[in-house]
């Protein structure tokens, strides 16, 4: 099962619709890759109505964050492989009909006992695609893997003393000044 990966990162643009029964709001996220912040930033928001009876409340607030988490596995893009040919996959094309990022076969075969170069591969992909999106990496970790939490917090560990994590760093969860 090799993994081997180059990461790339590229600027998001994303529109979202805002509202419950009528699409009265539309919402246009711009966010850029931050290499000193280690993830992607927002740099814009444009809230309009697209409606003649919009709701001003709706227009008023948005949720920049939530739209930006879905549109970041569309702009990080890995090669799996070592040969430069193989062709870019981005995590959203990872990503199974379930929604989840690693298909289950690739998850049941990296939690057995021997696979630890394979998991450290997985843990790498789940961790960067969690940091970039601003997720709390260690949850994401424990739901797609199905382990408990403290097991993936340890496998984040092992795998980061085993250099595979190298310039990832991630500050969702924890305490302000941590």
């Amino acid at each position: 099962m090799p993994l081997r990966k180059r990461w790339s990162r590229a600027p998001t643009r994303q529109r979202g619709r805002v509202g419950r029964l009528r699409r009265d709001v539309e919402t246009t996220i711009e966010a850029h890759y931050s290499a000193t912040r280690g993830r992607y930033v927002i740099t814009t928001i444009v809230n309009r109505a697209i409606a003649d009876d919009f709701n001003e409340d709706r227009l008023k607030h948005a949720a920049p964050q939530a739209i930006l988490q879905v549109a970041i596995p569309h702009c990080i893009a890995l090669q799996l492989d070592d040969d430069p040919n193989v062709p870019w996959t981005t995590v959203a094309d990872l990503t199974t009909a379930e929604g989840r990022i690693i298909p289950p076969w690739m998850a049941q075969a990296v939690v057995k006992r021997g696979m630890k170069g394979e998991r450290w591969e997985v843990i790498e992909i789940l961790y960067g695609t969690a940091a970039l999106a601003d997720l709390p990496p260690v949850k994401l970790i424990a739901l797609e893997l199905d382990v408990p939490e403290r097991t993936a917090s340890d496998w984040v560990q092992k795998a980061r003393a085993a250099g595979w994590l190298v310039g990832m760093t991630s500050n969702v969860g924890r305490p302000a000044g941590v």
